[in-house]
């Protein structure tokens, strides 16, 4: 069979990000409020593209850009300096790029956004998708016809889920989830869809849906549970400084994806995209923050050269097999 033309596919909403970081507290009305740090760049799904093409997969986003300042400078940073193929993506002159404000406090964030919905939608941008290894989609009311075509090409399928601000968080959601050969919301996420009170129970249901069900409980580390293989794991958070967590989520799905298209076991995948999330919170952002395989070797160096770490030097060995012997940049 012809070798795919990418390794990953991908498409969804893309925003213009602005990050507010640092700061001690939520700003109130009649006040200002000064913070530590600041970032903006391209945010949405390009925090999964940035992450794909900086562990070196070949990347295709299909996207819709705005015909101004923002959208310019997203496609120059996702094409011209970050190297994700464009080809499937439309730019729209009349129409301006959804921007998100991120307020970073108390380890965690709060986001702002204005924006209109794309002009067309993503099954009329995207035609007949291009043959990957893998095709992410962020699952919404409404099913993605080009995400069967996409598994008709022998894509896996990965998808994850967002915010429902309706709070109904209905189960018909989940069923399109059986396309999919992964799932991967947070805890609150899965617990709501599957109407369950614990993490634990809600992988139980999801494990029945796909192949492999993963739920990610923020800095307390994530589990998974795999079907093909018969294996479940969990793995603990990593203690790190936390600065900013826009985008986190989507830098431990991305990882994820690249650790399962390598083959790795299901524990070694959950470490590795659990490390790379963590190394991203320390950085201001969600697609300038993502490690690729830079970051992640410069964290192993001070871990395997460190005289404390010693069961981080255990779980992690597997990354001295798998650390390119000249890391991409990222």
């Amino acid at each position: 069979m012809e070798e795919p033309e990418f390794d990953v596919f991908l498409s969804g909403l893309l925003f213009f990000d602005v990050v507010f970081a640092g700061l001690d507290r939520p700003p109130t009305p009649g006040t200002e409020v000064w913070t530590r740090g600041f970032g903006s760049g391209p945010g949405g799904i390009a925090n999964f593209a940035v992450t794909l093409s900086r562990f070196g997969l070949r990347t295709s986003l299909a996207a819709a850009f705005g015909g101004d300042f923002h959208g310019d400078h997203c496609l120059q940073t996702l094409a011209g300096t970050e190297g994700v193929d464009l080809s499937r993506s439309k730019q729209f002159p009349g129409w301006t790029m959804p921007v998100t404000a991120s307020l970073a406090y108390n380890d965690d964030r709060a986001l702002v956004t204005h924006g209109a919905p794309p002009p067309i939608s993503a099954d009329e941008m995207i035609g007949d998708p291009p043959r990957s290894r893998a095709a992410i989609v962020h699952i919404g009311p409404e099913p993605a016809r080009w995400l069967e075509k996409s598994l008709a090409g022998g894509s896996l399928v990965f998808a994850d889920v967002g915010w429902d601000p309706s709070q109904e968080w209905a189960p018909a959601v989940l069923g399109q989830v059986a396309l999919c050969h992964a799932f991967m919301p947070n805890a609150e996420e899965a617990m709501s869809y599957t109407r369950t009170s614990r993490p634990r129970d809600a992988l139980s249901r999801l494990g029945d849906l796909v192949p492999l069900a993963v739920i990610t409980l923020g800095g307390n580390g994530a589990m998974a549970v795999d079907a093909t293989t018969g294996d479940s794991a969990s793995v603990p958070g990593l203690d790190m400084d936390v600065v900013d967590t826009t985008g986190a989520g989507d830098v431990f799905g991305a990882s994820l994806v690249t650790a399962t298209l390598a083959g790795w076991p299901l524990v070694e995948r959950l470490r590795f995209a659990n490390l790379s999330a963590a190394l991203s919170v320390g950085q201001i952002g969600g697609a300038p923050a993502a490690p690729g395989w830079t970051g992640v070797a410069r964290w192993w160096r001070s871990v395997r050269t460190g005289r404390e770490h010693h069961d981080l030097r255990r779980d992690y060995a597997f990354l001295d097999s798998v650390i390119p012997h000249e890391p991409f940049e990222g």
